[in-house]
């Protein structure tokens, strides 16, 4: 097969995001006497199921943090690249940051898909982090049955004079048994 006829979406069980565990499912997993810890300064952590966590440095300024990656969701390698790495940097601007820098993640099966295809794939998300003014600083890659691309993205948000701090509520309503792709969802 040659590396123009490969479709990067044959790789992909669960079409990219489809593969998320469902909200019920990953309470589960979260739900632990060690996840009762709360550090004050944290304003938003996994009890909100946010795009990106914030921490407050106490001097007005807070970091965000996120983490987003998935598997193929279009069969070209850079476009897949570029199509993780902007949903990544996304989230910081959705918490009302600024980005700083992104780390790549990458899974890559290595016997089935060549390094030129990944490298095709890394393009692409250092196009996005480019596009966003933020260096791709450097990542972690495993060897992976199936391949996937994303970035932990950190960003910074300083708080302007009498402006509130609106992290703590959640901005997405649930519906307590949906799953991703659920259509009965209602995002408010």
């Amino acid at each position: 097969m040659s590396e123009n006829s490969i479709r990067l979406t044959q790789y992909s069980h669960g079409a990219g995001c489809g593969c998320k565990i469902s909200p019920k499912v990953l309470e589960t997993i979260l739900h632990s006497e060690q996840a009762k810890f709360v550090d004050p300064n944290l304003l938003v952590g996994n009890e909100t199921r946010d795009d990106a966590a914030v921490y407050d440095l106490g001097n007005g300024t807070s970091v965000i943090s996120t983490t987003d990656f998935f598997m193929p969701i279009v069969d070209n390698p850079f476009d897949f690249g570029r199509i993780a790495a902007t949903n990544a940097i996304s989230d910081i601007f959705a918490m009302g940051g600024k980005p700083i820098m992104a780390i790549a993640i990458l899974g890559w099966p290595i016997n089935k898909l060549s390094p030129e295809i990944a490298r095709e794939v890394t393009e692409g998300g250092r196009y996005a982090c480019r596009q966003a003014g933020i260096a791709l600083a450097g990542g972690h890659s495993i060897d992976a049955p199936e391949p996937i691309f994303g970035l932990a993205v950190t960003g910074d948000r300083t708080d302007r004079a009498g402006e509130e701090k609106q992290y703590r509520t959640s901005r997405m309503q649930t519906v307590p048994d949906e799953t991703a792709g659920d259509r009965r969802s209602y995002h408010g």
